[in-house]
């Protein structure tokens, strides 16, 4: 069997898809792609400039105008990544909670998607990639070589979102959302994107609930094993 040349990984938010994805890259060799950041990171530029969050076509012109880079991390702060947008580092802005409540309206506008789909398959297709998202394997790379579908409980993936934003704001800090808080704002964000995150008919779904990132990636390197 040949190496897959993309690997596509999928789930709701707080699954893990981003720390697995970072993770096998790093095993496999691979360039790891996140395109949430994408999204974010054309939501934090609306948000910046006052737009409209439901104007389709005005954010759909903003995301054709603006270039989004990412690239491997330039400082040693944590990041899995860096994003460039206008030659702003936007690495940890667009991590914040405003634009983490702007990113699922403006991600739904087709003028939006269509825009970075094309970019994010651009991406793809140059292989040897872990590619992270809510529907690379169903819509963005259909023809990936491996398509994993993570999820977990909405209470567990609303655990690990808190506590990353524990590690990375503090215990202490005033502005930091209750875990009560981070969970509605999970669920609310599953309703607003459960069009676009179904998984591909021949996605290999893994539940993580109970699983620690190794194994994870153990058994998502056991798939792709397969596919060699």
């Amino acid at each position: 069997m040949r190496e897959p040349g993309c690997i596509a990984i999928d789930g709701p938010a707080g699954a893990g898809k981003s720390t697995i994805g970072e993770h096998l890259a790093r095993r496999l060799g691979y360039l790891y792609c996140d395109t949430g950041a994408m999204y974010r990171a054309i939501a934090w530029l609306a948000l910046q400039k006052g737009i409209d969050l439901n104007d389709g076509p005005t954010l759909g012109k903003l995301a054709e105008q603006n270039t989004i880079l990412i690239s491997k991390p330039e400082i040693a702060d944590g990041r899995q990544y860096t994003v460039i947008i206008q030659g702003h580092d936007i690495t940890w802005d667009i991590r914040s909670t405003q634009v983490g409540r702007a990113v699922s309206p403006i991600s739904a506008h087709p003028q939006v998607r269509s825009i970075l789909i094309a970019q994010q398959r651009t991406i793809g297709l140059q292989g040897h990639i872990v590619m992270v998202g809510r529907d690379i394997g169903s819509v963005v790379m259909p023809d990936a070589d491996l398509k994993i579908y993570l999820t977990a409980s909405l209470r567990e993936r609303a655990r690990r979102r808190h506590t990353e934003m524990v590690e990375r704001m503090g215990e202490h800090n005033p502005a930091l959302p209750s875990l009560e808080e981070v969970m509605s704002d999970v669920e609310r964000r599953d309703n607003t994107d459960r069009k676009n995150m179904q998984p591909a008919q021949d996605a290999i779904i893994i539940e993580t609930d109970n699983l620690g990132i190794e194994q994870v990636l153990d058994k998502i390197c056991h798939y792709v094993e397969g596919n060699r």
